[in-house]
């Protein structure tokens, strides 16, 4: 309620100030009506200012707020019918969508959707047929429907490039954090257009996380996917029908996170641009970059890849490479091993292509991205203590600025660390913030 919070102190002051002035309402027999029409008053005030602040999240869900982006649908030519043209090249409509105000929570409230510890492969089934309504990303309705229309309609903006990132949690628990890898990707792309994946956050609540950025006229909007039309034509259609129908074991691991290891690949497959995951510091633009991705680790004596990660990935829409990787995640999934349908799935592929790779893509070495591994991100949080520490930290930041895109900030590592005055990530912030909470 953001029309509310701001004005209704402002109606209760007006409505007192006209009710004190009034010199009839001093009369003793009319006191009570002036204490009745004072309620009145303020909640009529109260009642319009929720209606229209209602409004203003509701409106792009009228006719006329889809119409621009189904004009686009009708008149843009697009390969195989679908898509939008190459990775880096893009369009700009409404940046808003709503639905209920669903997803108020935590991360932890979702871990009533994983399959309970330690069960076999039918219990886990037996346990997502029971719990298939409350996998709302799965659902298929008239907002998922309007997926394919409104990318479109938003990419048909003026873009210098295009972003996606997934977000599977409550719309509440995307936090500081989170926004600062948003404001990082504007800071130095304030022409991007970012799609953030998500049913949670494309609701009341997370237009109003996005909205400090949306005031700054950035160009960002959270939208529900659709699932079989984001799969369709690819292996993971045939892998989602039976797991609708309650074939496959989604495993222990959380099914949020396998679908978006699957729904990244997917939406880049279909649209083409660049996916990074939530929790990076972008520090330099990544428009030079096509058809890659990055090493998490490196052998030190041959210098070649030991791991690669999913965390960041370039590519052009209908890349070969996506649709490997899809179809590897359909014939190997394992939902009881981390990493295993994401990172692991990447090096797996990359791997068993060995010299054909060519130049058909790029790795890149692990500065690009990961200056620290998760052991170690979190030096980058500290503050120095002493004269030694202060000289690494500056060296560091010499080496970011000449190598690094991006840094990897391992949520799942350093969410809970404090970013102390005058530490690597304060000071790579500091110059790349927007709203800037967090400092």
């Amino acid at each position: 309620m953001y029309l509310l919070h701001e004005f209704l102190p402002i109606a209760i002051l007006i409505t007192k100030r006209v009710l004190t002035s009034n010199k009839m309402f001093d009369h003793p027999v009319l006191k009570p009506s002036k204490i009745a029409i004072f309620c009145l008053i303020t909640f009529s005030a109260i009642i319009f200012l929720i209606l229209c602040d209602d409004l203003l999240y509701q409106d792009s869900l009228h006719p006329s707020a889809n119409k621009g982006a189904l004009e686009v649908l009708q008149a843009r030519p697009h390969r195989n019918g679908e898509g939008i043209r190459s990775t880096l090249v893009l369009t700009h409509t409404p940046l808003r969508s709503m639905q209920e105000n669903e997803g108020v929570g935590s991360k932890g409230s979702q871990g009533v959707l994983v399959a309970p510890f330690s069960s076999t492969k039918e219990e886990r089934i037996a346990w997502f047929k029971g719990k298939l309504h409350e996998f709302k990303i799965l659902k298929s309705d008239g907002l998922s429907r309007q997926f394919h229309a409104r990318v479109l309609g938003f990419f048909s903006l003026e873009c210098e490039s295009q972003f996606f990132m997934t977000w599977e949690y409550p719309a509440g628990s995307f936090e500081a954090r989170e926004l600062l890898s948003i404001e990082s990707l504007f800071k130095v792309h304030p022409k991007a257009c970012l799609v953030i994946l998500s049913r949670t956050l494309d609701s009341t609540l997370g237009y109003r996380i996005l909205k400090p950025l949306l005031d700054g006229r950035f160009r960002v909007q959270a939208m529900t996917p659709d699932l079989p039309f984001l799969f369709k034509g690819t292996p993971a259609e045939a892998w989602l029908n039976e797991l609708m129908k309650g074939e496959k074991d989604p495993g222990e691991i959380s099914l949020f996170q396998n679908l978006s290891n699957l729904m990244r690949l997917a939406v880049l497959y279909k649209y083409g641009g660049v996916y990074l995951d939530t929790d990076f510091v972008v520090l330099k633009p990544l428009s030079g970059l096509r058809n890659s991705m990055e090493a998490q680790s490196m052998d030190s004596g041959n210098k070649h890849w030991t791991r690669l990660n999913n965390a960041v990935l370039i590519f052009d829409m209908n890349h070969p490479l996506l649709l490997r990787f899809i179809n590897e995640f359909v014939l190997t999934f394992n939902g009881n091993k981390w990493g295993y349908n994401g990172p692991y799935l990447v090096s797996r592929v990359v791997e068993r292509l060995g010299e054909r790779q060519g130049s058909n893509f790029t790795i890149l070495p692990p500065l690009a991205f990961y200056p620290a591994d998760w052991k170690k991100i979190g030096g980058f949080f500290r503050k120095p203590k002493t004269r030694g520490e202060s000289e690494w930290i500056e060296a560091k930041l010499l080496q970011l600025s000449k190598e690094n895109y991006g840094v990897h900030l391992w949520n799942k590592e350093s969410r809970n660390l404090k970013i102390e005055e005058g530490s690597v990530i304060a000071r790579l912030i500091s110059d790349r913030c927007i709203i800037c909470k967090y400092l």
